[in-house]
């Protein structure tokens, strides 16, 4: 018989960037790296990473409760709970939370390659590293992603 994974509410692989939390849920070790799912918990006020593109997965966002703010290229969308935001390879984005309340999301990566995305942050900021658009940047582009400068 195949295993099985259940996370619980307590469960799963906490990180915490700042005042931004992703908890991995999935880190592709149940699909065979199809696939990894995180929940971020994105404090009030909170800017995202810099815009950027993926070269080799898929994204996706359902947002879970409060709301975010995608900016895709020069468009942005205010996505409240109940929204879901699907991110094709070389698609440039990113999400913000400019609201008083928290917002969470679940993330999903197709394959999951950007999971270990989080924890290299998250070993950067161990090691006394500021997490800067620019540290972001430079992580980012160990996972087939690129910022997306003609929309900086």
């Amino acid at each position: 018989m195949d295993d099985v994974s259940v996370v619980g509410p307590d469960g799963g692989e906490t990180i915490q960037l700042g005042t931004t939390r992703m908890r991995i849920l999935e880190d592709g070790s149940t699909t065979g790296h199809r696939l990894g799912i995180g929940e971020i918990t994105i404090a009030p006020h909170t800017d995202g990473p810099p815009q950027h593109r993926h070269a080799q997965h898929d994204e996706g966002f359902y947002v879970v409760s409060g709301t975010a703010r995608f900016t895709v290229g020069d468009t942005t969308y205010d996505a409240p709970a109940g929204t879901l935001v699907m991110v094709p390879p070389g698609a440039p984005h990113t999400f913000a939370n400019p609201t008083d309340e928290t917002t969470v999301m679940l993330n999903t990566f197709t394959p999951d390659l950007y999971v270990r995305y989080f924890r290299d942050l998250r070993d950067m900021i161990a090691e006394g590293q500021p997490l800067t658009p620019d540290a972001q940047i430079q992580v980012m582009s160990r996972y087939a992603t690129e910022p997306a400068t003609d929309f900086a």
